[in-house]
């Protein structure tokens, strides 16, 4: 097989700059429960743990926990975790990942948020602030700033199963690989004043009760379906797109994770999906091959733990244009976990007049990531199974020519 190398060119990610407005939001309008929390007067750390015992000490009612529980379903429907970023939190309270685009858009905004959002309620940003003046052994201002820079987020495991009125026990990711961890609960007495008991907490309790988990966020940075497709990146196929000519199109119909890569108090897995191929190639001889580019399609596909054994369908386009000389792709999936960056060099194949060239593809993943599956997809194996759903070390995927 004679080859020929290119540099790939990386399909553009677009900043989320052009995310929905906060008027998205809807409202909440009930008002906070009163309590008088009995809390240590602390120097607050920037740390799961610091974080977590300040927000247990935070007066906060039903009104703010759908604040969160809001937040959580915007995070989910943009293809993220049960998320709610303390970024957010602080520049445009009750929305999730994916509906704020930079800090100033999102500063220009916030101003006028709370009274959307809340009608006559405090957001939690400002329950928030309010104990870090009274309470803290530190500047409120300092330290809601580095909260708000720091990357941490609630993280809010089986969140579709709250009742709407159940109270969170909150607690931190311990980031030492325990499955449990101690809890802060808010207790009435019977004088009417709230006090903090510590509790255990395991999985298994957060599946029966509402948690909150203060951990670090590490999946706003990527593109999921959801996005791509609400910016236009990577919709999905319709009537148009469908086989024409010698063309057709390769989709990622369905994807199952059938296990968790990591800890419940870290959240779900961030599955990394890549894809090289060089799109509507028709070279009619070797000297047109330099007119071709590889490109690589990229995106997360977040399982939420709940998730796990189900099949999400997706429909997401992974090469727009499929000719019939193009004979193998190369395909990579993993789990990030973050780390230094690395490439993994791959190939595919292209045919002229029934000659076989190579060209070839750089994927970059972090070297601490889980490598799921990766290699080469020929047409022949995709056209065979096209629509069937087949096994990928830990997940299964559907992919399908359309």
């Amino acid at each position: 097989m004679e080859s020929f190398n290119h540099l790939f060119r990386k399909q553009a990610v677009v900043p989320l700059l052009f995310l929905a407005a906060l008027s998205s939001c809807s409202n909440i309008d009930e008002d906070k429960v009163d309590a008088n929390v009995q809390s240590e007067d602390v120097s607050a750390s920037v740390t799961p743990e610091g974080i977590a015992r300040v927000l247990s000490g935070v007066p906060f009612g039903v009104s703010q926990v759908r604040e969160v529980w809001q937040a959580v379903c915007s995070s989910i429907s943009n293809g993220y975790d049960e998320e709610y970023t303390f970024s957010d939190v602080f520049l445009a309270p009750g929305c999730g990942v994916g509906e704020t685009a930079s800090l100033d858009l999102a500063v220009s905004r916030s101003a006028g948020a709370s009274s959307r959002i809340v009608g006559s309620s405090a957001v939690i940003r400002d329950l928030i602030n309010e104990y870090a003046s009274s309470k803290l052994q530190t500047r409120s201002d300092d330290f809601i700033a580095r909260l708000a820079e720091s990357g941490m987020q609630i993280y809010w495991p089986y969140s579709e199963d709250w009742d709407g009125q159940s109270m969170p026990v909150i607690t931190f990711d311990p980031e030492n690989g325990s499955d449990s961890n101690i809890g802060f609960e808010r207790v009435l007495g019977p004088d009417g004043t709230w006090a903090v008991r510590e509790i255990s907490v395991d999985e298994s309790y957060a599946r029966k009760h509402p948690v909150w988990v203060i951990n670090r966020n590490d999946d706003a940075e990527f593109v999921t379906p959801q996005m791509a497709e609400k910016l236009g990146m990577l919709a999905r196929p319709s009537v148009s797109t469908r086989s024409y000519g010698a063309f057709k199109t390769l989709v990622l119909k369905e994807f199952k994770a059938h296990r968790n890569y990591d800890g419940w108090f870290s959240g779900g897995s961030e599955f990394l999906v890549k894809c090289g191929a060089i799109e509507s190639f028709k070279a009619s001889t070797e000297e047109e091959m330099n007119d071709y580019n590889p490109q690589i399609t990229d995106f997360m596909i977040k399982v939420r733990r709940k998730q796990v054994g189900k099949s999400l369908r997706f429909n997401s386009i992974l090469v727009s244009d499929w000719s019939d000389q193009l004979s193998e792709c190369a395909f990579m999936v993993v789990e990030d976990d973050g780390g230094k960056m690395t490439k993994w060099s791959a190939s595919g194949t292209v045919k002229i007049k029934s000659k076989s060239y190579g060209f070839e593809v750089a994927f970059p993943y972090h070297r601490s990531d889980d490598i799921v599956w990766r290699g080469k997809l020929s047409d022949n194996y995709l056209e065979r199974n096209s629509g069937k759903a087949a096994r990928f070390g830990d997940v299964s995927i559907t992919f399908e020519f359309v």
